[in-house]
């Protein structure tokens, strides 16, 4: 069963959060560094979450809000009543309270995990900072038309000072806290592309930023190396600048996405990771852990070269993935209140011809 793909949907949007998701799930796969160099993926999301929020807020704020914490959580729901019976089953000698299990329902905070479980919380952290800027959107999006530059700035000042002082908050608020400051400066310029202001500027201004933004984190980046080389994510400053010239530099222009209508398997792709982009990113760490435990019983110890051993280990991983979109994807469109579907593909909606004009009728005889 496939759906159509409505005519107001921006295809460039849809391309930048395939390509953002698809880069999240190699990172997670091989944890290279220098894939977080090559595009920052966690700031270009928020800020394409933060354009689109724009949109909606115009035309009711609570129902913006609304719809989107509805669109967000259906999934997560589905994980908990998966992950943490089996969590709990398989044993959880420091589980918490059952209170604290409400985060599993409304995730203001990470949920709590097992280590067996950790490998599906790890990365709900995306969730809960997605949740909070949410929230926030339209406080947010009234200080940004007072004050557009001040409040771009605002989250990047903040975590500086957070930086400075990181026990202001606790562990559990500040990691929250941390997180929604790193990713707040990108967030905002997604208002800035929806209210126009970003297209405003001149090109080579933008540009100038985005690589000033770019070069200063990778510099913070070179003089403040970690045991495993140059990793941007355990700079939190550094990571949100470096980010912000992505940002800058993606959104100021918007091009012709057309040809993408032509590639019809590529398009195809996109519009598939896009209707399971919650479903993909809940779950893709979890079919890696899976195709790394099948790795001693199916002896892939035998293949000759690493290469082919990745290549093998990875192919196992997005099988699992694919199967778990196939089984829960459906969740995502109930959210969406859409008619729930197993395929995850959609198809175009042709366009339709103008009509002829009737033909002019013969003259009566006289």
């Amino acid at each position: 069963m496939t759906d159509t793909i409505t005519a107001g949907r921006d295809r460039y949007f849809d391309t930048l959060r395939a390509v953002a998701i698809i880069r999240v799930v190699l990172f997670h796969a091989f944890p290279l560094a220098a894939l977080e160099l090559v595009f920052p993926s966690m700031g270009v999301m928020f800020a394409l979450g933060g354009s689109l929020m724009v949109k909606s807020l115009d035309r009711s704020a609570t129902r913006a809000v609304r719809s989107r914490v509805r669109r967000l959580l259906p999934a997560l729901w589905v994980m908990a009543l998966i992950v943490v019976p089996v969590m709990i089953q398989r044993g959880w000698p420091d589980r918490p309270s059952w209170p604290h299990l409400l985060l599993w329902i409304l995730p203001v905070a990470d949920p709590p995990a097992s280590e067996f479980g950790y490998p599906a919380a790890g990365v709900l952290w995306y969730l809960v900072t997605y949740l909070w800027l949410v929230l926030l959107s339209p406080l947010l999006l009234s200080l940004y038309r007072r004050w557009n530059l001040p409040t771009v700035l605002l989250p990047l000042f903040g975590l500086m000072l957070l930086t400075a002082y990181p026990d202001t908050f606790g562990t559990t608020a500040g990691w929250v806290v941390q997180n929604v400051l790193a990713f707040g400066s990108c967030w905002i310029l997604g208002f800035a592309h929806r209210e126009g202001d970003l297209a405003k500027l001149r090109p080579a201004v933008v540009l100038g930023l985005a690589a000033a933004c770019v070069a200063g984190g990778l510099g913070w980046a070179y003089l403040h190396p970690a045991d495993t080389g140059m990793d941007l994510t355990g700079l939190p400053v550094a990571y949100a600048v470096f980010s912000i010239g992505f940002v800058l530099a993606l959104l100021r222009w918007a091009p012709q996405m057309d040809w993408l209508a032509r590639a019809r398997p590529l398009d195809g792709f996109v519009s598939m990771v896009n209707n399971r982009a919650v479903t993909i990113y809940l779950w893709h760490n979890v079919a890696i852990t899976v195709a790394v435990y099948l790795f001693d019983p199916l002896k892939l110890w035998r293949i000759p070269t690493q290469g082919l051993e990745s290549a093998v280990d990875f192919t196992i991983a997005l099988t699992t993935l694919a199967v778990i979109v196939l089984a829960l994807g459906w969740v995502e469109d109930i959210a969406a209140r859409r008619p729930p579907r197993f395929s995850p593909f959609v198809r175009r909606r042709p366009l339709q011809q103008p009509l002829a004009p009737a033909p002019a009728p013969a003259p009566a005889a006289i």
